[in-house]
C-alpha cells in the first residue's frame, strides 16, 4: 500500500471568544489531513493551533503540511515510525501539525487491520467523564458559568486563571460559594504566574477544595517546582513542561509535578502520548489527556487513545463543548451529559463532512 495523494483543509471553526491567561480565541486554527493510498484506503488526521501556547498557528501548520505531503507522496502509509522519522528529519519541533498526519497514518492503519483504532493500540473501553472549561472574566460571571455548568449536569469543573493573585483567589471563591463543595474543581494558570504569584495564589485557594492546579508558572520555571509543591497542599499537574517523555522523565524524577498533562499538540501525537503515560507510570505519577480547540475528529482519536493508555485518569476533554458554533464532524463521540461515548467503527472512525471541506480552503499533493 503507497500513498497517492494528501489532501490540507484549512480547518477554521467559528467559536465563542475563550479567554485565557495567555491570550483570546474567536476560532479554532486548525488543520485537516486526508491520506490517499492506492489501495483506495484513506485516513484522517486534524491538529488545532494554539500559537500563544505550543507557537504553531494555522499558517505555519498548513506551510509545513505541504512540504511533508511532498516527502510521502508514494510511500508506504503503514510503517508509521519510518514516516515520522522523516518528518523529525525535515524539521524539528512543530509537534502540532506533525500530530496530524500522525493521526491520518493511525486511522490507516487501523482501517488496514480492520480495528477500531484503540483495538489495534491493544486497549479496552473504560468510562470516560470529561470537566468542563469555565474561561477568564469577572468572578461573578465565572461564578454564574459554573453554576450553569453544574446545573446542565457537569460533574467535574476547569476553571482558566492566571492573572493576579488576589482576582483569582476571588473568581475561585465566587464559584465555591456559587457551586458548592460537592464539585471536584480543577484550575489551569496556564503559565500565568511568577514563583512568587504562585504560592500566593495556591496558598490562598488552599481553603476552596482544589483538584489540581496546571501549569502555574513559566517553563523556565520548572526548577522551582519542587520548592513550589512544598509551599502548598494543592497537587501541581504540569502541561507546557512536558512535551516528550523526556521532558516526563527530567520532572517526575525532580518530583516537580503531582500529574502530566498530555496533549497531542505537544506530543506529536499518539506514539509519543503513549511513552509519555508510561515514563510517568514508573513514577507513580498519574496522567490526564488535554486537548487544544480540536474539532471530534482528533477528539474521537484522543479517546481512542485513553482507552490504551491506563495511567490516564483525568480527561480534559471539552474541547468542542466550549464555544464551537459548527460541529464539522460525522460519526466519533458523542456525549451522554459530560460522559463520552465512543461508538464502534473501524479506525478512528470519525471523519470531516465533506460539505463543510468544501467551504475550506485547500491543497491536494
Amino acid at each position: 500500500m503507497l500513498i497517492n495523494r494528501i489532501e490540507i483543509y484549512r480547518l477554521s471553526i467559528p467559536m465563542e471568544a475563550f479567554v485565557i491567561a495567555t491570550g483570546t480565541m474567536d476560532y479554532a486554527q486548525n488543520t485537516c489531513v486526508k491520506i490517499y493510498t492506492d489501495s483506495g484506503l484513506e485516513g484522517s488526521g486534524e491538529c488545532s493551533a494554539f500559537p500563544m501556547i505550543v507557537g504553531e498557528t494555522q499558517d505555519t501548520c498548513i506551510v509545513l503540511a505541504k512540504e511533508f505531503a511532498k516527502l510521502w507522496k508514494g510511500k508506504d502509509p503503514l510503517k508509521i515510525d519510518d514516516r515520522m522519522g522523516e518528518l523529525d528529519l525535515f524539521i524539528a519541533g512543530n509537534t502540532t501539525i506533525k500530530s496530524a498526519f500522525e493521526m491520518a497514518l493511525f486511522d490507516l492503519a487501523a482501517k488496514h487491520a480492520n480495528l477500531p483504532l484503540y483495538k489495534f493500540l491493544e486497549g479496552a473501553v473504560r468510562e470516560i467523564t470529561t470537566d468542563i472549561t469555565v474561561g477568564i472574566s469577572s468572578a461573578e460571571e465565572m461564578a454564574t458559568k459554573a453554576l450553569a455548568f453544574k446545573e446542565n449536569g457537569a460533574e467535574i469543573l476547569k476553571v482558566k486563571l492566571g492573572k493576579q493573585p488576589a482576582d483569582d483567589i476571588e473568581r475561585i471563591k465566587a464559584i465555591r460559594k456559587a457551586v458548592g463543595f460537592d464539585i471536584p474543581i480543577r484550575i489551569d494558570a496556564n503559565q500565568g504566574w511568577s514563583f512568587e504569584q504562585a504560592i500566593e495564589a495556591l496558598q490562598g485557594m488552599e481553603a476552596y477544595k482544589i483538584q489540581f492546579c496546571e501549569q502555574p508558572m513559566r517553563t523556565y520555571n520548572d526548577h522551582l517546582l519542587p520548592q513550589l509543591r512544598t509551599e502548598t497542599i494543592i497537587p501541581i499537574m504540569a502541561d507546557e513542561s512536558v512535551y516528550s517523555h523526556h521532558d516526563a522523565d527530567r520532572i517526575c524524577r525532580t518530583d516537580a509535578c503531582d500529574y502530566i498533562n498530555i496533549k497531542f499538540s505537544k506530543s506529536g501525537g499518539i506514539r509519543e502520548a503513549l511513552k509519555i503515560q508510561n515514563v510517568a507510570s514508573q513514577y507513580g505519577v498519574h496522567c490526564m489527556i488535554g486537548g487544544m480547540l480540536e474539532s471530534r475528529l482528533a477528539l474521537t482519536a484522543k479517546v481512542h487513545f485513553a482507552y490504551a493508555a491506563p495511567n490516564v485518569k483525568f480527561f480534559d476533554m471539552d474541547t468542542c463543548m466550549i464555544g464551537h458554533l459548527e460541529d464539522p464532524v460525522q460519526g466519533g463521540v458523542q456525549f451522554d451529559g459530560y460522559k463520552i461515548v465512543l461508538p464502534e467503527a473501524i479506525g478512528i472512525g470519525a471523519s470531516i463532512k465533506e460539505g463543510f471541506l468544501q467551504q475550506c480552503e485547500k491543497w491536494e499533493l
